[in-house]
């Protein structure tokens, strides 16, 4: 997939089939309309796209109006956007900034110098929600009305439900934030991961006898937080079994070399030898969090945490073990 910055890139094709959206977390609903998108495309002979933004535009405005607590926590980063994204079949992806004077574009503006002068739109697939423009003014009828006197066709798509739940991001979340991790790979049609590169701490976890891989975010309000049982991949051929910590540690100084910052920290229940201390350095990995152990928990001092890793250590063998145990009872009755 060809991921282009801004309008009228160098290289972006002159015509496509389009959807607009943010995507995060790119789950089941959105899977649906980008299988449309790409069989449309096909039809017409022009790539699909996807128009996606940065900031997502209610980060934009939780900002500029100074409340913090208007910005929708983070299913996903860029990065693994982009990826499921192209996993989807996507063949171009256009990143815009949204700002202020995007915020303020008029809708019969978006239509004229983004969908035909910027990216040629031929096909334009939307939600049943969908609304753009300055104050959302335009809407579904605004734009089917554009394309017949601009040349571009319009569709729209319905909500998309997985056993009479309605598929959305807010859902999503809403089963993060619960720590239903089989409710979210529902959701999403694959287990919840995060990826990155593995990055510098304060190794703390060397002086507490537990090397961790530690992935920092830009974004400050994951959907997602507390401790789980873990797989990574990245680090070889096999996925490593783990557990992580995603959140702010509450028992440390927000102070430190971290900031106070998210981070993703995991600890790999058997460390790769062969990788050695600094192995993991700058390797980009993606642990998938696939049970909820507990919320983030303050001890009082550092022995405590060492006894709260080995306690989490134990209960993520444990999981990991009854997990095995029930794949093999399934390969049992499957063979009988």
């Amino acid at each position: 997939m060809n991921v282009f910055r801004g309008l009228n890139p160098p290289g972006i094709a002159a015509n496509c089939a389009l959807t607009i959206g943010n995507f995060d977390g790119v789950h089941r609903g959105h899977q649906a309309m980008l299988a449309l998108l790409n069989n449309e495309a096909r039809h017409r002979g022009v790539p699909s796209c996807v128009m996606t933004f940065e900031p997502h535009p209610r980060d934009f405005f939780a900002a500029s109006q100074r409340k913090p607590e208007l910005a929708p926590a983070r299913i996903a980063t860029l990065r693994d956007k982009l990826t499921e994204l192209a996993a989807c079949g996507v063949q171009q992806c256009v990143v815009l900034r949204f700002n202020e004077k995007f915020a303020s574009q008029q809708p019969e503006a978006f239509i004229e110098d983004v969908l035909v002068a910027g990216l040629g739109a031929r096909y334009v697939l939307v939600g049943d929600d969908f609304r753009f423009g300055a104050r959302r003014a335009g809407d579904y009828r605004m734009l089917d009305e554009a394309g017949g006197r601009r040349g571009f066709d319009v569709a729209r798509m319905n909500s998309y439900e997985v056993h009479g739940l309605r598929v959305s991001s807010s859902a999503v979340r809403e089963a993060l934030v619960r720590g239903d991790m089989a409710g979210v790979g529902a959701l999403l049609g694959r287990p919840y991961s995060i990826s990155g590169h593995v990055v510098h701490g304060r190794k703390l976890g060397r002086e507490l006898g537990f090397h961790t891989l530690n992935l920092r975010f830009s974004h400050w309000k994951p959907a997602a937080s507390g401790i789980f049982a873990v797989k990574v991949h990245g680090l070889g051929d096999e996925a490593l079994e783990g557990v992580a910590n995603l959140g702010v540690r509450p028992s440390l100084d927000p102070t430190d070399v971290n900031g106070g910052r998210v981070l993703l920290e995991t600890h790999c229940l058997q460390w790769p030898a062969a990788l050695g201390a600094e192995g993991a350095y700058g390797k980009i990995i993606r642990v998938e969090l696939l049970h909820k152990l507990h919320d983030e928990l303050r001890y009082a001092s550092l022995d405590d945490l060492k006894a709260g890793i080995a306690r989490d250590c134990e209960a993520a063998r444990a999981f990991f073990a009854s997990t095995h145990a029930e794949t093999r009872r399934q390969t049992t009755r499957d063979r009988i």
